[in-house]
């Protein structure tokens, strides 16, 4: 049976692939609903251009849809906007198929390429403000680099007032109905696509929407999930706001956020999580806090990380390591930037005490600042002990207001 052509806007067509089945992407995302790899071409009075191709597992699905929308012969231009292989997995067939298509790439997509095709093939680089003519359609690129990958490009269909927008404004939601107005409820989805995706490189979409508010933007043709006709300016909006909210929340409290979390087996580290967040919190500027990492979720974690000025991570040491909660916590800082926050760690331990230094190492690797040496207390805190978990609290709070110390760890 061959799939249904769906033209989006006048010589606009979907020839993308859908897999409902799958349920993790790239290793990190859950994909309740499935997703689409989605590719699209456009028709003008001069011939035809491809903008992107699909996984190379739905190849066929793909150049099904694309040879009913065109023949090879028209095919003048085959645009990636990102090679991630989601979206380059057809690019070599297509190339045998085309071969008299000119393939254009971003300038940082140059070494991607050759890592995806082991080969030397003949392309053109993109730079912003470059335009490609079909005689009665014209393409506009738009260099965005880092969303999500550094070749990242969109791309601005003049007549139709349609942005290919690449991975932004995208999201893992399977539907064959295509439009946002017309498939099931995603918001979830689009959130969930731009916490885990586009979060880490907020300056980045803040640039790229500075690039997209120059053009009137009617429809938003993304490479994943539902395409965006209805107030399209309301998902650029949306991206606006996430991206644009306060590095750390002093701005809203006046305050300086420090977040103190732990993990006890035993309540030693816990006993000293209590003391360090008393030291902070008798700062002037701070406002600490402290979090059972037991009781705390992704999503959560993320959120305070993110709030946070200063992290403290306290965890006791089992089997010669940290808990899996602190190494949990950590993970989540790949979805946001650690420029400028500060860091520390604690812990208590019954034999080597490996835990606190492994994550100040982490830490580091992370791009905190690390001014501490980590604080370890061999099983049960004594009284004095306890009192050296207040002063280094104090401490690592008056670093994060500004103290500055003989030497810092790096």
């Amino acid at each position: 049976m061959l799939p249904d052509i769906v033209e989006i806007k006048n010589g606009v067509y979907f020839t993308g692939a859908f897999d409902p089945k799958i349920r993790t992407f790239d290793i990190i995302m859950k994909t309740a609903n499935g997703s689409s790899y989605n590719s699209y071409v456009v028709r003008g009075s001069e011939g035809v251009a491809v903008m992107d191709t699909v996984k190379k597992e739905f190849s066929d699905d793909f150049f099904a849809r694309l040879e009913r929308v065109c023949t090879y012969d028209e095919i003048r231009y085959i645009v990636l906007h990102h090679l991630e292989p989601d979206h380059s997995g057809a690019l070599i067939e297509l190339m045998k198929r085309a071969p008299e298509a000119r393939l254009i790439i971003s300038g940082r997509a140059v070494m991607m390429l050759k890592g995806i095709i082991k080969t030397d093939i003949p392309y053109e680089i993109a730079t912003t403000g470059k335009i490609i003519s079909l005689g009665d359609k014209t393409i506009e690129f738009l260099m965005t680099p880092f969303l999500h990958w550094p070749d990242t490009m969109s791309s601005y269909l003049h007549e139709e007032k349609l942005l290919f927008s690449g991975d932004v404004f995208g999201s893992h939601y399977y539907d064959e109905r295509l439009f946002d107005d017309e498939v099931g409820d995603f918001m979830y989805a689009f959130q969930y696509y731009y916490d885990h995706i586009m979060r880490p490189f907020k300056q980045h979409v803040l640039n790229a929407l500075e690039l997209y508010r120059k053009f009137d933007i009617n429809i938003i043709a993304p490479l994943h999930g539902p395409i965006l006709r209805t107030n399209p300016m309301g998902y650029i909006d949306k991206y606006a706001s996430w991206s644009s909210q306060s590095k750390f929340r002093k701005n809203e409290l006046g305050m300086k956020m420090l977040s103190v979390f732990y993990i006890s087996s035993y309540d030693n580290t816990h006993k000293m999580a209590e003391k360090v967040t008393q030291g902070a919190d008798s700062v002037a500027g701070i406002r600490a806090s402290m979090y059972d990492l037991a009781s705390l979720d992704e999503h959560n974690m993320i959120t305070l990380l993110e709030e946070s000025d200063a992290i403290l991570i306290g965890s006791p040491t089992i089997n010669g390591d940290a808990v899996r909660p602190a190494w949990d916590l950590l993970s989540c800082m790949a979805y946001l930037e650690s420029i400028g926050k500060i860091g520390a760690t604690f812990g208590s331990y019954g034999w080597t005490g490996e835990a606190p230094e492994m994550l100040h190492e982490r830490l580091r690797g992370l791009k905190f600042r690390v001014p501490l040496k980590p604080l370890k207390i061999k099983l049960i805190p004594t009284e004095e002990e306890l009192d050296g978990c207040v002063v280094f609290g104090r401490e690592i709070a008056e670093i994060a207001m500004g103290k500055m110390i003989e030497m810092e760890l790096v």
